[in-house]
């Protein structure tokens, strides 16, 4: 069963986000170890940063497939990036 929503402060954000800083985890790690969405601790940490991502620019993160937790304990994961043109990159894990 998940746990319901939390609605934290601003004040707790930045804890939060001290904390995973000095914690030595990745933020993906930090936030499934304390139960923080990682959607939301990336909001507030580029809230707090001062840094806004361009929306219509080209950008592109990193993510570390590994640190994805499984869905449902199957360990699997199917992800297809759309690359305009018809161009498609599929990846998988089995």
């Amino acid at each position: 069963m998940t746990k319901p929503y939390a609605r934290r402060s601003s004040s707790e954000w930045q804890q939060i986000i001290g904390d995973q800083a000095e914690s030595g985890l990745s933020a993906p790690q930090y936030c499934e170890q304390h139960q923080v969405s990682y959607a939301s601790f990336s909001k507030w940490r580029q809230h707090f940063s001062g840094t806004k991502k361009p929306s219509d620019s080209m950008h592109s993160d990193f993510i570390d497939l590994s640190q994805v937790p499984a869905l449902s304990g199957s360990g699997r994961w199917n992800i297809t990036l759309r690359l305009g043109d018809g161009v498609e990159l599929r990846l998988s894990r089995d």
